[in-house]
């Protein structure tokens, strides 16, 4: 699958980046070319074999580009991450929410720097873990 990665120059001989659909996945390398490999790298080594669920990437351009991470110094890319490598995946759902609603979820993901789906995501599981306990 495709996921968007923002990438920034790092200096003048390197790149880094991060993915809005996974916000604690970081990458960078010497060239644009070890940029994608250790990005891709590192979201699978993330998920190999664990139950956590993966985002669907989010494709929506005007999405993307109203996150604070885009501050117009970098460009967007797609990174193809190999689902299957990993254990778990993720499946999409149809939700409707009230618009009050959905505008602060939009709001908090902004300020966290992930997408929606990741947020919602996140947000599932911390009740499903309240439940529990």
């Amino acid at each position: 699958m495709q996921y968007p990665l923002y990438v920034h120059r790092n200096g003048n001989t390197g790149f880094r980046a991060s993915f809005p659909d996974f916000p604690t996945a970081d990458a960078c390398g010497d060239s644009f070319n070890e940029l994608m490999h250790n990005a891709q790298a590192t979201v699978e080594a993330m998920y190999d074999r664990s139950e956590q669920l993966i985002p669907a990437p989010t494709c929506n351009t005007t999405e993307l580009q109203a996150l604070q991470m885009d501050d117009g110094n970098g460009i967007w890319v797609f990174v193809d991450i190999d689902l299957a490598r990993v254990t778990s995946k993720s499946v999409g759902i149809q939700v409707n929410l009230l618009e009050g609603l959905l505008q602060q979820v939009d709001a908090k993901s902004r300020d966290r720097r992930m997408t929606r789906s990741a947020f919602v995501a996140l947000a599932l599981i911390h009740e499903l873990k309240t439940q529990d306990g």
